[in-house]
């Protein structure tokens, strides 16, 4: 056997016994008359000595000889350390070691195997095998399967069954671009990879599997952009014979037993608000409600005066900072610098000191006064000693940038707090979207979810006022879950694909099975979908989910270690009778 214990396990009780491990040589350390190895496993590191007084010439020098992330095997007796080390648990002991073999040599790595290593990113993507070794990328993937076990066990003892779908499908319009596929057998045809396994979850749900769940793989081949992958990863969930409060309390009781096994953390509140509200207030649809800056709508208090930027405004729109009185001239027009980037996009920024003394001071002083002034901070929540920053402009867009100085704010402020979880149902979204450019109506979501109870009267008379029987999990700050109660019967079905612009005959041939299948006693169904990656990158406290995922792409779709995307050669593309036509 290559080993009898790992290198973490070893402890004083096991002092006299006699080891063999296996693993990768960390570091050496020569004092001439003695050489320390350290020995690592994914388990541990484990000291090893050898000991000119105890241990042969030749042995001494093979001890020498290892260089780092040399594949090495030892076997000795487990001896207690002089010079203990408390920062690891094998730190009481090491092994004197009596025969060494040499597994595997190594090239000297690019950059170092530590915790704190001196590799780049794009460096250690090339090299993420090596990467891997790391205790922090180690460690997020044993953390990523130890949620995916505890996802299963909770789904699992909740009568869900696990179903795998397909991963080579048909392309359908589902708001993304497809990853297709082509198909040698089928000449000039093409399968597509799945952008979520919609369409076949609510099929099993016709099928009468009643609960099914899936830890799949998902594909979109959109940009990059705010930390996303190309292949992604979802809890995906469907159960027949529900209404939205049953998909509600099933998955609040996922959320809560993963927190409370993963984290160690009880949570009772999950807060419910609809889309209006959470754009109102908080100016998008995942608000983090870790701290507070609620918006103050300021148009009733501010246009009745001669600031002719706030008159013209379609809304005027203010937040309290804590404590933002203090800031300086220079970090103030750095914050007003700020939300004028084009990431932002604001014009500028208008802010108020609300002294300690109770009094106020503005940038815009010369045309509103104290009294003016207290009634801004009355609507904004302020007290003394905050900022308060306004923004106006056009509604949607001055909410989105005011949201985002709110976000930013808090990160400054250490207000979100990565070991403080507070969950969020967002709730009777818009079933239609307009797009302003075409006129055309798309899915908010997709295409089957449903309309909210009684208002499919109103998809023909105001499509748009229709609320769609659709909620979202957020988790601060981020959508960790989102799904709906679907469309299960064929008619309904086909009045939503009017609406959003299919023809019969285009609504027959993108979905013509799903339709078929409503006719033969499709139940009531619904579901939703956790993003795995997003999900596990929270729990671990962490913003970026590539470091919870093994080989991930970078911010261009690219492999960097593999070399993925590549050219396939011309024999391939003859066999598939595809032909190249790139311009230059």
């Amino acid at each position: 056997m290559y080993r009898s214990h790992t290198c973490g396990e070893l402890r004083e009780s096991d002092i006299n016994t006699k080891v063999t491990l296996s693993g990768w040589v960390q570091k050496t350390r020569d004092k001439g008359f003695v050489v320390w190895v350290d020995l690592r496993d994914r388990y541990g590191i484990t000291q090893l000595v050898f000991d000119e007084d105890r241990t042969s010439s030749k042995l001494l020098e093979q001890a020498r000889s290892l260089g780092r992330e040399y594949v090495v095997q030892v076997t000795g007796e487990v001896i207690e350390r002089t010079s203990k080390n408390p920062n690891i648990p094998t730190g009481g002991i090491e092994v004197l070691v009596d025969e060494v073999i040499l597994l595997n040599k190594s090239k000297t790595p690019p950059f170092t195997i530590e915790n704190e290593t001196d590799g780049g990113e794009d460096l250690r993507m090339k090299y993420r095998y090596l990467d891997i070794r790391r205790n922090p990328v180690k460690n997020n993937l044993i953390f990523r399967s130890k949620v995916s076990m505890e996802v299963r066990k909770y789904l699992s003892d909740h009568s869900f069954v696990e179903v795998e779908t397909p991963y080579l499908i048909k392309s359908t319009p589902e708001g993304a671009r497809d990853f297709v596929v082509p198909s040698r057998m089928n000449e000039g045809q093409f399968y597509a990879l799945p952008q979520s396994p919609q369409t076949f979850k609510q099929l099993l749900m016709v099928g009468g599997m009643d609960k099914y769940f899936q830890i799949v793989k998902c594909f979109r081949d959109e940009d990059l952009r705010a930390d996303r992958q190309p292949e992604f990863t979802q809890i995906d969930c469907e159960m027949a014979f529900v209404e939205q409060e049953d998909i509600l309390d099933t998955f609040e009781g996922l959320t809560k037993h993963l927190l409370k096994e993963i984290k160690g953390v009880e949570i009772s509140a999950f807060p419910r608000i609809t889309y209006d509200d959470a754009m109102r207030i908080y100016g998008n649809d995942k608000p983090d409600i870790r701290f507070g800056m609620e918006f103050g709508e300021l148009n009733a208090v501010t246009q009745h005066k001669d600031f002719g930027v706030f008159n013209s405004a379609e809304l005027v729109v203010g937040i309290a900072v804590p404590g933002g009185a203090s800031y300086t001239r220079k970090e103030l027009d750095a914050l007003v610098n700020w939300v004028k980037r084009p990431q932002v996009g604001a014009k500028g920024m208008v802010y108020v000191k609300y002294n300690e003394d109770g009094s106020f001071k503005s940038t815009v002083d010369k045309f509103y006064d104290q009294e003016d002034l207290a009634k801004w901070a009355k609507i904004t929540e302020a007290k003394p000693g905050d900022l308060i920053c306004v923004l106006s402009g056009d509604a949607n867009k001055t909410r989105t940038q005011l949201s985002a100085l709110r976000m930013e704010l808090a990160e400054r402020l250490g207000l979100r707090n990565p070991n403080e979880f507070a969950p969020l149902w967002v709730i009777d979204f818009p079933l239609l979207e307009l797009d302003e450019e075409t006129g055309n109506y798309h899915a908010m979501h997709h295409p089957f979810t449903s309309p909210k109870p009684g208002q499919l009267e109103l998809l023909e008379t105001d499509p748009g006022a229709v609320r769609a029987n659709a909620y979202d999990l957020v988790l601060n700050g981020n959508e960790i879950g989102g799904g709906s109660i679907r469309i299960h019967d064929r008619d309904v079905q086909s009045t939503m694909f009017k609406h959003l612009g299919f023809t019969p005959e285009e609504a027959q041939a993108q979905f013509g099975f799903l339709m078929d299948a409503f006719q033969y006693g499709a139940p009531p169904h619904g579901g939703i979908a956790f993003g795995l990656d997003r999900l596990v990158s929270i729990l671990g406290g962490q913003e970026t989910i590539r470091d919870f995922i093994a080989f991930p792409k970078n911010n261009s779709g690219r492999d960097v270690m593999i070399d993925a995307p590549a050219a396939i050669d011309r024999e391939q593309l003859h066999e598939l009778k595809l032909k190249l036509d790139i311009e230059a």
